[in-house]
């Protein structure tokens, strides 16, 4: 039983799919499979549920899943001692999907950076940030989340989400006639649940509740075909191709943001953490402050 297996294994536990969490572990599909099956080997009970269309934990995979987070926090918390002993400890960074792409160009002078390899949920990575196991987290974050948690965040970048249908008509669509999707599955979602419902209550678009992890991915695109409404995409679907019979649609009245926060801990003093907090700092509002653009009442760069 290696770390990375354990890693593989909470990975797929949280995508429930074993092609989105190759693609998440930058691994082949096959390889992913074959690790997964030596870990039940070795632990001697069997993780997953899975035939050609689902992928769901046993009562022994979702046993052990807890205690295997737990497990790999606390390799991290070895290696993070470790390399402070050393005195070459770097700077610990988390994201979700999206990191400012001259990150390394920006922060080279100022302290070494090392990006987590467990890409986790917004929620996820804040929480790691508070507890120690990362000094900064690139995520979404709520104001009561950075109260509650002692967090301090600075804005360094937003994405404005567009809508997907079938069909040719390619222009802007009100949020009102649109949909979005709420997944079940709140241990992976639970930040875009919270977004996604108060863009239904204050926009009037349509909250659909679904628990086939269809908020990204193929799945996704089957929810647009059987919609009769565009539906809103996700910030971790923005940057996926779309098949040729769906199209993307600008949402209007209003324009729709999701904010990228950098966080780290009130009271840091380390010199290194604040370099790369400083560095990454953004004198640009990416249009969220826009006549006709839209943040969430929980969103802490919201005027």
């Amino acid at each position: 039983m290696e770390l990375r297996q354990l890693r593989y294994f909470v990975a797929v536990a949280e995508e429930l799919n074993f092609g989105r969490a190759a693609e998440r572990l930058l691994i082949a599909g096959p390889s992913l499979s074959q690790q997964i099956k030596a870990l039940e080997r070795d632990l001697g009970v069997r993780l997953f549920d899975r035939d050609r269309r689902s992928v769901s934990l046993t009562p022994a995979g979702a046993a052990l899943l807890p205690h295997t987070r737990a497990l790999l926090e606390r390799a991290d918390d070895l290696r993070h001692r470790a390399r402070r002993l050393s005195g070459s400890e770097p700077v610990r960074l988390g994201y979700v999907n999206w990191l400012p792409p001259d990150l390394d160009a920006r922060t080279a002078a100022v302290a070494q950076v090392h990006v987590d390899a467990w890409v986790a949920p917004s929620h996820t990575q804040a929480a790691r940030v508070a507890e120690g196991g990362l000094d900064l987290a690139v995520c979404w974050v709520r104001g009561d989340d950075l109260a509650r948690r002692g967090l301090r965040a600075q804005l360094i970048g937003a994405d404005r989400l567009y809508a997907v249908v079938t069909g040719q008509d390619t222009g802007p669509v009100p949020a009102r006639d649109t949909v979005v999707l709420l997944d079940a599955d709140t241990t992976s979602w639970s930040s875009w649940n919270v977004y996604a419902e108060e863009l239904a209550h204050e926009t009037g678009a349509r909250a659909v509740r679904i628990s086939d992890g269809g908020i990204t991915g193929p799945a996704f695109f089957d929810h647009v075909r059987r919609s009769r409404r565009p539906i809103i995409n996700s910030p971790k679907g923005q940057l996926a191709s779309l098949p040729p019979d769906l199209v993307q649609r600008p949402v209007v009245a209003p324009e729709v943001y999701w904010t990228w926060s950098l966080v780290w801990r009130r009271g840091e003093d380390r010199d290194s953490v604040l370099a790369v907090v400083e560095a990454l700092r953004e004198d640009r509002d990416f249009g969220i402050h826009g006549p006709d653009a839209w943040l969430p009442p929980s969103d802490p760069h919201r005027r």
